[in-house]
């Protein structure tokens, strides 16, 4: 089959998927939970589709109430925002409603934005920017579209909003913490003055750290702010140096634009030892098991035998990464 269907690249892995199907069949498998996993593929596939011509260019995806009138102080905010990140060279993606999605995608323009709609009984439908572009997904189930929000994403802003916009600022983090997703930034963005997310934060601290449910260093997964030019910088700050990271075996592989002096090496060794199980940090080029990403292969890293259990540092480390002295400009 593989063959007949002309498959070049990923054989095994389509292959695989191929017997998963058999064998779901040979299980007696209910039908309501095939009809499930059949339309949960097709929404995988759509949506891999879409992003895959863009896979080079920096992503954000920036949450907010489909209810915000564009008379609203915040609503004008996100608009400018967004069109701020595409100066930078970043893409748009947002759940293609109206409200705050619709500002992010009015400043984003149709051309460098995303939709990723779903199908609702009520309010929800596509933004007039994003309205027939190729780049519009629509999804019948709320975890395809978490899936491709959270992989496809260099960045996250969340603007005033309801339960939605809730459910994804918490799944975020609660990836992010479990290290089920790779840390990136995650600003909320307020009106000036506006008290939403200081509320928000309040809760936090009080209930959810105050009962030792949350650590401390799980606020250095996310910064708020009342000034989209300040969200902007946060955004750029983060990758300053830093590029991206991966495990190898036991091994966290921090990918860099420029590496780091060895006496910088020696002071995040000293301030993060208590991330640091098996070994410290290193300098490093590219390992073996990296050759999958030859497009990265040229980059400076860092290595180290990092534990998978305080994310906030993790965190703090690449905040500490592109603050530290590199070799070169």
């Amino acid at each position: 089959m593989v063959n007949e269907w002309g498959v070049r690249d990923s054989r095994d892995l389509i292959a695989e998927m191929i017997v998963t199907a058999l064998r779901m069949g040979s299980d007696s498998v209910p039908v309501p939970d095939l009809k499930l996993i059949n339309r949960s593929l097709k929404e995988l596939r759509q949506a891999a589709k879409a992003f895959a011509p863009y896979q080079g260019i920096r992503k954000i995806a920036i949450f907010g109430s489909a209810r915000t009138n564009p008379l609203a102080e915040v609503y004008q905010a996100a608009e400018r925002f967004a069109q701020l990140m595409r100066e930078r060279g970043f893409m748009i993606i947002t759940g293609g409603g109206d409200g705050i999605m619709g500002a992010a995608q009015r400043g984003a323009g149709r051309e460098h934005s995303f939709g990723l709609n779903i199908r609702l009984p009520f309010e929800q439908k596509a933004n007039e920017i994003i309205e027939g572009d190729p780049k519009l997904v629509i999804f019948n189930y709320f975890f395809t579209r978490k899936v491709n929000f959270i992989k496809e994403t260099h960045a996250i802003a969340l603007f005033p909003g309801g339960f939605g916009t809730m459910d994804e600022g918490f799944e975020c983090l609660t990836l992010m913490q479990t290290g089920k997703a790779r840390i990136i930034p995650v600003i909320l963005v307020d009106k000036i003055g506006g008290t939403y997310w200081k509320s928000w934060t309040e809760f936090l601290r009080t209930h959810l750290l105050g009962q030792g449910l949350i650590s401390p260093d799980d606020f250095s997964l996310f910064s708020i702010t009342d000034n989209v030019d300040e969200a902007l910088s946060m955004i750029l700050q983060f990758y300053r140096n830093f590029h991206s990271y991966r495990w190898v075996g036991q091994d966290l592989v921090i990918r860099l634009q420029r590496q780091v002096t060895p006496d910088a090496v020696q002071s995040l060794n000293k301030a993060f030892s208590d991330l640091f199980e098996s070994a410290p940090l290193r300098t490093s080029r590219a390992l073996k098991p990296e050759k999958n990403e030859p497009e990265l292969i040229n980059m400076p890293r860092l290595v180290a035998g990092s534990h998978r259990r305080n994310f906030g540092r993790l965190r703090q480390l690449i905040d500490a990464i592109n603050q530290a002295e590199t070799i070169g400009p």
